[in-house]
C-alpha cells in the first residue's frame, strides 16, 4: 500500500472507502484487471459494512469485530493503491489535480464517493455537545465506549436510523426514549397504520416515543442527562444519540465549481458538470434523486464501472426495496415516488401487515411489508415501476 502521494499517477482517483468507492473499485476490476487505481481516503482505508453500525450493539459487536478487510488487504485484493489518512483540500479540474496533505495527485477520471454526515441539529444547554452521532466505525467506537456503563438512551429521530438503532438498543437492554418532530416513526416512508404497528411492537420491546415534538435543551445533572423538549415535557436519561438524517457532503465539489443541490448533481452517467469528474453514493444526486441506501449504490457502481472503462452506460433504477433492521417487526418498505397520485390500502394479515400504495387504476406503486408480509417482496417488486427509467 503506497502512502506516497508524490509517487502516484492513477488514470482513475476515487475519493472515499465507504461502500460507494470500494464497490466501484470491485467492479471496475470485473471488467479491467490492470488499469491503476488510487483510492483516496480520511479513514484508515479498511473495509466494513456501515448498515451494520445501527444494529451490532445487541450482538456485542466491538468496533474492531465489524471491519472485515483491513487496508492492506483490500489494496491486495482489488490490486489498487490506497492513500489512507489523506485529505482532499481541492480539486483542480483543468489541470487534472487532487490537492491532499500528502501532496498533489494526478487524474485522469476521477470519482467522487464522499459519502454523507449526520445532520446535527442545534441544541441549547450545557450538555449539548456531548450528544453523539454514530455515522463511522471510529464513531461507533467512541459510542460503545461512551454508553457502557448507562441504562437509558434518549434518540434524536424516528426515521431508518433512528427506529434500528432503538431496536438494537432495547435488545442491548437499555431504556429508550425516541423524539421526532413528526406525528409517527418512519414518516416519509410508510403510511400511518403502517408506523402505528411498528411503534407497538417497538413500545413492547421498550421504546417510548414521543412525537410533534422536538429537543431544545440538554442539561447535564451529576451522572444524568435533562432533555427539555419543546411540547414542555423532560426526559431523564444517561445519554443522548442525534440520528435525524444525512447530509451528503458537497463542500469539496462546490468549492471546485461542481454543481450541487440537494447533493453532487450528476447526469445518467453519473458524471458532474465538469469533464471526466463523477460522483456516486450518498454524496450524489441524480435528476433530483438522493437514495442513500445499499441498492442504489451497487447500481450506480455497476453503470459507472462500464462508463470508466468501455462504453458510455447510463444508469437506470428498478423498484429497490429498503430493509428496516427492526427484529420486533421486520420491515421491507418500498416508497411510491414523490408527487405521484394514489392511496395506501391496508390490511392486517396473521402475523404482519400489508399496505400498498396505487395508483387510481389500480397500478401498485408503493408498498409497506411488515411481519410474515416480507415473504411478499420479491413478488411485489415485479409489480413495481422502475425509479429511474
Amino acid at each position: 500500500m503506497n502512502q506516497n502521494a508524490s509517487q502516484t499517477t492513477s488514470p482513475i482517483v476515487i475519493i472515499g472507502s465507504g461502500l460507494a468507492g470500494y464497490t466501484l473499485v470491485r467492479e471496475i476490476r470485473k471488467l479491467d484487471k490492470t488499469t491503476p487505481i488510487t483510492l483516496i481516503t480520511r479513514e484508515p482505508g479498511y473495509f466494513y459494512s456501515k448498515p451494520m453500525l445501527s444494529t451490532a450493539f445487541a450482538s456485542k459487536k466491538e468496533a474492531a469485530q465489524l471491519i472485515s478487510t483491513p487496508a492492506d488487504g483490500m489494496a491486495a485484493q482489488l490490486e489498487i493503491n490506497i492513500l489512507s489518512q489523506t485529505d482532499v483540500s481541492a480539486i483542480d479540474a483543468s489541470k487534472k489535480v487532487v490537492s491532499t496533505n500528502k501532496g498533489e495527485i494526478p487524474f485522469e477520471k476521477l470519482v467522487l464517493a464522499l459519502g454523507a454526515d449526520q445532520i446535527r441539529i442545534p441544541l441549547q444547554g450545557n450538555a449539548a455537545n456531548e450528544v453523539m452521532t454514530v455515522n463511522d466505525l471510529e464513531e461507533y467506537g467512541q459510542f460503545r465506549e461512551a454508553i457502557a456503563n448507562k441504562k437509558s438512551i434518549a434518540i434524536l429521530g424516528a426515521g431508518l436510523i433512528g427506529c434500528e438503532f432503538a431496536n438494537d438498543l432495547t435488545l442491548g437492554g437499555y431504556k429508550v426514549d425516541v423524539i421526532d418532530l413528526a406525528p409517527q416513526a418512519l414518516g416519509r416512508l410508510i403510511p400511518e397504520t403502517a408506523a402505528a404497528e411498528l411503534q407497538t411492537k417497538l413500545s413492547e420491546a421498550g421504546v417510548r416515543w414521543h412525537f410533534n415534538t422536538t429537543v431544545q435543551t440538554v442539561d447535564r445533572s451529576g451522572d444524568s442527562l435533562s432533555v427539555t423538549l419543546a411540547n414542555g415535557s423532560n426526559i431523564t436519561c444517561d445519554f443522548v444519540l442525534s440520528a435525524v438524517g444525512l447530509k451528503p457532503r458537497v463542500d469539496l465539489a462546490k468549492a471546485s465549481g461542481i454543481f450541487t443541490g440537494a447533493g453532487i448533481q450528476v447526469n445518467r452517467e453519473l458524471q458532474t458538470n465538469l469533464p471526466d469528474v463523477y460522483a456516486l453514493g450518498d454524496c450524489a444526486e441524480v435528476e433530483g434523486l438522493v437514495l442513500p441506501y445499499v441498492m442504489p449504490i451497487m447500481q450506480a457502481a455497476r453503470a459507472l464501472a462500464q462508463t470508466l472503462t468501455g462504453p458510455r452506460t447510463a444508469l437506470s433504477y428498478p423498484a429497490m426495496p429498503v430493509m428496516v433492521k427492526t427484529p420486533a417487526l421486520p420491515t421491507v418498505v418500498s416508497p411510491p415516488a414523490k408527487g405521484v397520485n394514489g392511496q395506501w390500502k391496508t390490511q392486517k394479515i396473521e402475523g404482519g401487515l400489508e399496505a400498498r400504495f396505487e395508483s387510481d387504476d389500480g397500478k401498485l406503486l408503493g408498498f409497506v411489508l411488515m411481519g410474515s408480509a416480507t415473504a411478499q417482496r420479491a413478488t411485489l417488486s415485479k409489480e413495481l415501476p422502475p425509479i429511474l427509467t
